[in-house]
C-alpha cells in the first residue's frame, strides 16, 4: 500500500506519511498559498505543485528531494497574441496535471482554465499549448461549470498506448485522441444533461463530466460521475451508460476506480446545484463492486451531521486498491485501509481541500 500522500489546499500543501499505524504531517510548503493541483511522477519521483495565486497569477514548483526544497518552473502560458490581434487569453487556474506515458520520460499534461491543454517535454520546464483542441470550432460551445470558464479536470492517458488521451472538460463534454494531441474527436453517446433545454440533452459538446477515471488494469472501463449522475463506458468513453435511482443521490464531483477491479468504484453523493452537501447531512461514499448493478453507501467513521463538501479531485485511491484518502472544503481529511468500508479521521483543521493525491 502507498504510505505518502499528499493534500493540496487553500493554504498550502501537506504531506502525509504512514508511519506504524497512523499517519503524520508537517509544517505544509507554501504557507498560506492556493494549492490547486499536486503531482507526484513515479517515473522520476518528482512532485509538481501548481498554486494560484490570484492577481500574482498561476504559479507552477517541482521537487526532486520530495519537498525538502522546490525550483519555480514556467507555468503553462497562452502564447502572446500578433501585434493588432486580440488579447490572448490568460491561465485562470491549472486544474489538472498528469504524466505521460512511462515510455514517455519528462512529459507532462496540463488541463487548464480555460479550456487549454497544454504538453511539456522536459518535466515541466516549457510547455506547448496544444493547439489542435483549442482551435476546434466546438470549443465556441463550451461554457462554465462551477467556474466562469470551461476548463480541463481530467486527462486520462492510456497505459498501453500513451498517444491515447481522453479528456474531461466542464462543460465541453469528452474528447479523445489517437495521435497524442495532433487530431481529436468529440465522444461521449449516452451523456445527457437536463441543465440544457430538452432538445439539446444529448449535444455532446455541452456535456458536463465531474469527473473520468479509469481502471488501470483495463483501460476501456473509464466510470463518469457527471452532473446529471453516475455514467460507465466499456469502451474507452466511447459511449456510456447511465446508472438512475441510485440512494442516496446520483450528482456528486469525485469518482475513483479501482485499479485492478473494472467493477469496482467509489463516489461521493450530494444534493445538487445550490445546495452542495450530503443528502439529509449525512456524508457517504457509495461503493459499487459490480459495475453499477448495486451501490452501498458507506459511512462508518464519517461525520452525521456533515456538511462537507468533497471537490471533484478529492477522493484517490492507491494502486493495491484498498487504501483511499478524502479531503473536503471544510478540512476534514479521512483515510480508509479497507475499501472504503470503513473510515478513520486524520485531520477536522486543515484549510479548504481542492486535492489528495497518493504518492
Amino acid at each position: 500500500m502507498a504510505d505518502v500522500f499528499y493534500v493540496a489546499s487553500r493554504k498550502g500543501l501537506f504531506a502525509y506519511r504512514r508511519i506504524g499505524a497512523d499517519w503524520k504531517t508537517g509544517a505544509p510548503n507554501f504557507l498560506g498559498e492556493p494549492v490547486s493541483a499536486v503531482l507526484k511522477d513515479k517515473r522520476d519521483g518528482a512532485v509538481y505543485a501548481a498554486l494560484n495565486l490570484g492577481h500574482f497569477g498561476c504559479k507552477l514548483h517541482r521537487s526532486d528531494d520530495d519537498g525538502a526544497t522546490w525550483k519555480e518552473l514556467a507555468p503553462p502560458a497562452f502564447p502572446k497574441a500578433e501585434d493588432g490581434a486580440e488579447d490572448a487569453p490568460s491561465v485562470d487556474l491549472i486544474w489538472s496535471l498528469e504524466t505521460g506515458g512511462d515510455d514517455e520520460p519528462g512529459v507532462l499534461w496540463a488541463g487548464v482554465i480555460p479550456g487549454g491543454l497544454f504538453r511539456s517535454e522536459d518535466r515541466g520546464e516549457s510547455w506547448t499549448l496544444i493547439e489542435s483542441l483549442w482551435n476546434r470550432e466546438e470549443r465556441k460551445g463550451w461554457f462554465g461549470g462551477g467556474y466562469d470558464k470551461p476548463g480541463i479536470h481530467s486527462i486520462l492517458v492510456d497505459p498501453r498506448d500513451s498517444k491515447k488521451l481522453t479528456l474531461g472538460i466542464s462543460c465541453g463534454g469528452i474528447w479523445k485522441s489517437d495521435d497524442r494531441g495532433e487530431t481529436w474527436r468529440l465522444t461521449g453517446k449516452g451523456l445527457r444533461s437536463d441543465y440544457t433545454p430538452p432538445d439539446q440533452s444529448e449535444e455532446l459538446n455541452t456535456q458536463d463530466p465531474h469527473r473520468l477515471a479509469s481502471c488501470t488494469s483495463d483501460p476501456d472501463t473509464v466510470w463518469c460521475q457527471h452532473h446529471n449522475g453516475i455514467f460507465l463506458s466499456r469502451d474507452g468513453a466511447e459511449t456510456f451508460v447511465e446508472f438512475k435511482d441510485v440512494k442516496p443521490a446520483v450528482f456528486g464531483f469525485a469518482v475513483a476506480a479501482h485499479p485492478h477491479d473494472p467493477d469496482t468504484a467509489w463516489l461521493v453523493p450530494g444534493i445538487k446545484d445550490e445546495y452542495r452537501v450530503p443528502v439529509d447531512a449525512k456524508l457517504v461514499v457509495n461503493k459499487t463492486t459490480d459495475g453499477g448493478k448495486s451501490f452501498a453507501p458507506q459511512s462508518k467513521g464519517l461525520p452525521d451531521p456533515s456538511y462537507d463538501l468533497v471537490y471533484r479531485h478529492a477522493l484517490d485511491v492507491d494502486e493495491t486498491g484498498d487504501r483511499l484518502i478524502m479531503g473536503s472544503t471544510t478540512g476534514n481529511l479521512w483515510a480508509s485501509d479497507d475499501g472504503g468500508q470503513s473510515w478513520r479521521h486524520l485531520s477536522a483543521h486543515l484549510p479548504p481541500i481542492a486535492q489528495v493525491a497518493f504518492g
